[in-house]
């Protein structure tokens, strides 16, 4: 059972142009509720070894912790869905709740989902 908040190794080849390719660490993103009742594709944020300083709310800096074995970050524009079959091994480790508000924050910038706003 996959959970939000939990990080897996995905395959997410063949890539194309600047997405994320091979296999890698995800974050799951999507509803608690899609998860439970087991929905065939789960909304990700994939995650990069490649580490740039400075560049929220495009990229979140993830500790290595459990199985997730090196400090990565999030690439929040590159959110996606994947079908299922893509998650090959997990969890790797799972986000805290502080964390996971961040990443909600990073999305909800990233996508302009700020009802707020014009």
């Amino acid at each position: 059972m996959l959970n939000r908040g939990e990080v897996w190794l995905a395959d997410l080849d063949p890539k194309r142009g600047t997405e994320p390719g091979k296999t890698r660490p995800v974050l799951i993103v999507q509803a608690q509720a899609l998860l439970d009742a087991q929905h065939p594709s789960t909304l990700i944020v994939p995650l990069t070894t490649v580490l740039i300083e400075g560049a929220e709310p495009l990229r979140i800096r993830v500790s290595a912790a459990g199985r997730l074995r090196r400090t990565s970050e999030l690439l929040i524009d590159q959110l996606r869905a994947i079908d299922n079959r893509r998650l090959v091994e997990g969890p790797l480790t799972k986000l805290s709740v502080a964390l996971m508000g961040r990443v909600h924050e990073a999305i909800t910038e990233v996508l302009d989902l700020d009802q707020d706003r014009n």
